[in-house]
């Protein structure tokens, strides 16, 4: 528990330093465009939340490496790996010049260095053809590098709201943290626990006022972070099986493939191209018409803005519970997939045909 608490005292402390002192730096560290399609804020507000999670999270591997010295050397270098994808994207918070090919490819540097430094790399995946692919040690590390930067990828792509993407991300790690107790693991428990109160130290000034946004440097690196823990354990222990990974976080996954479907397939466009209907966008629509009899303002929108994310955590405990169930039991993990992506094209057919389930209209 000492893990948690130093993380998330260090995470917060720090994010709310920075959320404070946003006059001095927010020139800078700011998100000033609030027109684009995927913008639900009001002013500039910080999108460096990132460093107080990277903080939070060094702050435990200090602990741990005094606490238990045989395992410093793992999370140091697990921190080391993560530092490409890292400050690739705190330099696209910074400066808005850094592209998303180049975050991506720095994403995969990093996944490359974990295959090669921690042996973190995907060698079994219940998938035919797959499979044959990872037998391989180059078609592992290109399979990895490809799952890593597209997990923290999908991560960023949620995180449209307040506490939408740190949230999931929370939930993802606890069940990572759990199945490592399962399997008495405990550095990966020890440093999933870490990661979550980091995770939490950035939340509690993210949600649900918005005080600072996690930014791409936040998003690629605790997507990067949960990924890496998850590969981890699957290879650590054969019991757990190679779908417990892509099911805790098949909800940013789905949404990503879902995406490109949508814009490459139905809409003829560039799947690089923003738009404003991802499902979390088209739920906030849906609760800004329950609120247009209220008044307007910059602390309504923040409300509206708050109001969406519960509605996608409950999504994503869709798929993070069966995981924590089923954590050894592959079949029921293939169910779950199946189960998760019906639920979910079903729910968005829904909502963008004006045909929302009552419980997230709500009445008026």
């Amino acid at each position: 528990m000492i893990f948690l608490l130093a993380a998330f005292v260090v995470s917060a402390l720090l994010t709310l330093l920075m959320a404070n002192s946003a006059r001095l730096h927010g020139h800078i560290s700011g998100d000033w465009d609030t027109s684009g399609p995927q913008k639900f804020h009001v002013g500039s507000v910080p999108r460096i939340g990132g460093i107080g999670i990277v903080a939070g999270v060094v702050a435990a591997a200090l602990a741990l490496a005094w606490i238990r010295r045989d395992q410093a050397t793992t999370a140091f270098v697990l921190l080391l790996c993560g530092a490409p994808a890292f400050i690739a994207g705190i330099a696209e918070d910074l400066t808005k010049n850094v592209s998303p090919r180049r975050r991506l490819v720095a994403t995969a540097f990093a996944a490359a260095l974990g295959v090669w430094l921690l042996d973190a790399a995907i060698t079994h995946t219940t998938i035919p053809g797959l499979d044959w692919i990872v037998s391989y040690g180059v078609g592992a590390c290109l399979v990895t590098m490809f799952v890593v930067a597209g997990v923290a990828n999908a991560v960023n792509i949620i995180d449209g709201f307040n506490g939408l993407s740190s949230m999931c991300v929370a939930l993802m790690l606890a069940a990572v943290a759990y199945v490592a107790f399962r399997v008495d693991d405990s550095f990966i428990f020890s440093f999933a626990i870490a990661g979550l109160g980091a995770v939490l130290g950035f939340f509690v000034w993210n949600y649900p006022g918005g005080r600072i946004f996690l930014g791409d440097g936040g998003a690629y690196f605790i997507g990067f972070f949960l990924a890496e823990l998850a590969i981890l354990l699957i290879r650590r222990h054969p019991q757990v099986s190679p779908m417990f990974a892509l099911v805790i976080c098949i909800y940013p996954v789905f949404e990503t493939v879902f995406s490109i479907y949508r814009r490459r397939v139905l809409r003829a466009v560039s799947p690089g191209l923003p738009d404003g209907i991802h499902l979390h966008s088209l739920v906030y629509r849906r609760l800004v018409r329950r609120c247009e009899a209220s008044a307007g303002g910059p602390r309504q929108l923040a409300r509206r803005n708050s109001l969406t994310a519960p509605y996608l955590w409950a999504l994503c405990l869709l798929s993070v519970v069966p995981a924590v169930l089923f954590w050894d039991n592959t079949p029921a993990l293939h169910a779950t997939i199946v189960v998760f992506g019906v639920v979910y094209v079903h729910l968005y057919w829904r909502i963008v045909r004006f045909k929302a389930p009552r419980w997230i209209v709500g009445r008026r």
